[in-house]
């Protein structure tokens, strides 16, 4: 078991509006992603969606937030800047983010990467082959040299992102393309997990290694216990008084 607090949001309106995926997640992307956290041990686990007050994402929840799963695709624009801000500080502070999938292109990926984040895509039901580049990472604990789905959208390079600074996993597909799909990076204190798979009209997030790769996600992402610190020009406190004294010519 574990206590890290996590929050799942899915802007959960493809399942509103489209039967075809309603028949695949007919409770929403966010129930069977936490369902899957559940499974590998996580006892704390929220959903929150875009039509709730605040997109479920208030103060007091984000508080309460070691780590924060985003998925969302038709909606980006509707998510307001001031909820974006309010996650962008969380995670400057410590708070861990989980992007997924279409993710890619929220504001709140796209405000910390600071890049368009665009990429190829090609929807065909491709099988898609995940390579372990990185076998000492955490979040690949437990793989072997690669996994499979049988079933998924085609992203393909160039993924125009910052260079990551770690990447765990490449995907390839039948047409040739391969695609970064497992990326990390580091912002201010928080760390920050891109995943490729999970395209709304595959039953991806009910795969067993998908659900493992979010949950070491989840775990490595989560908040350590290292100093926070002040910034500027020493104004604080704190930072008054210097650690050696000072001799002014």
């Amino acid at each position: 078991m574990t206590s890290i607090r996590v929050t799942v949001w899915n802007e959960f309106e493809h399942e509103k509006v489209h039967e075809q995926i309603r028949k695949v997640y007919p409770d929403g992307i966010h129930a069977v992603i936490a369902d899957g956290l559940k499974k590998h041990g996580f006892t704390n686990v929220r959903t929150a969606t875009l039509d709730q007050p605040e997109h479920g994402l208030t103060e007091a929840v984000l508080a309460e937030t070691d780590v924060l799963t985003w998925w969302g695709h038709m909606a980006h624009r509707k998510v307001e800047d001031a909820i974006v801000d309010r996650v962008h500080r969380r995670v400057l502070e410590g708070m861990g983010l989980i992007v997924l999938h279409s993710g890619h292109h929220s504001k709140i990926f796209k405000k910390l990467m600071g890049t368009s984040c665009s990429l190829r895509w090609r929807e065909a039901g491709e099988h898609e082959r995940i390579w372990v580049v990185d076998p000492a990472h955490p979040i690949a604990d437990g793989f072997g040299a690669y996994f499979e789905l049988p079933e998924e959208e085609m992203y393909g390079e160039h993924f125009d992102i910052p260079d990551p600074d770690d990447l765990v996993f490449i995907s390839w597909f039948p047409g040739g393309e391969v695609f970064r799909s497992g990326c990390t990076f580091h912002r201010g204190r928080g760390k920050i997990f891109y995943f490729r798979p999970g395209h709304e009209t595959h039953p991806t997030y009910y795969h067993p290694d998908v659900q493992k790769v979010i949950a070491n996600g989840v775990r490595w992402a989560a908040p350590t216990n290292g100093p926070a610190f002040t910034y500027g020009d020493g104004s604080a406190i704190h930072a008054k008084v210097p650690l050696e004294p000072i001799t002014v010519k």
